[in-house]
């Protein structure tokens, strides 16, 4: 088997994908399209990148903005800021198969994690839950990939 390299969050690089989100609160499951737009490192080190969420059903899209700094031979640190929590600290953690990372002990009543597990063919399946203070859980369950090169070249023509 090929050794593969992370190229997610750790190269500049547009990501989509898509999945299905479980909210404990509602008895269907939701399909859902994400993008992610990771930036080159700046000069102290910090990688910002952009996730979109596009939910079927619900006209507003989400949007998280996430840094991620203090990179070690295993391990990082991850702030995320959106419109609903506001900015929250957690810490990260990767090995040759996995990226994750997740968000405790923290005064927004706000916690939970995120999986990228890689796979052979550079894509990525992920697994999150969240869950705030007053019980409201949400499961996500999906997969991202690098969208086709000739896709980007011919967006690129159309502008």
């Amino acid at each position: 088997m090929k050794d593969f390299k992370h190229i997610f969050i750790f190269e500049p690089k547009a990501w989509i994908g898509e999945g299905v989100i479980t909210l404990n609160m509602v008895e269907e499951e939701l399909n859902f399209f994400t993008k992610w737009s990771v930036m080159d490192k700046d000069v102290v080190g910090k990688i910002q990148s952009v996730q979109e969420i596009q939910i079927n059903g619900i006209s507003e899209n989400m949007r998280n903005d996430l840094t991620f700094f203090d990179f070690s031979e295993k391990s990082f640190c991850v702030e995320m800021e959106n419109l609903n929590i506001g900015k929250i600290s957690g810490k990260g953690v990767y090995d040759e198969k996995l990226i994750a990372w997740e968000f405790r002990d923290n005064d927004l009543n706000f916690e939970g994690f995120e999986t990228y597990h890689l796979q052979k063919d550079g894509s990525y399946l992920m697994h999150s839950e969240y869950v705030t203070s007053d019980q409201f859980r949400t499961q996500i369950d999906g997969r991202i990939w690098l969208p086709p090169v000739n896709l980007d070249k011919t967006e690129a023509e159309e502008q």
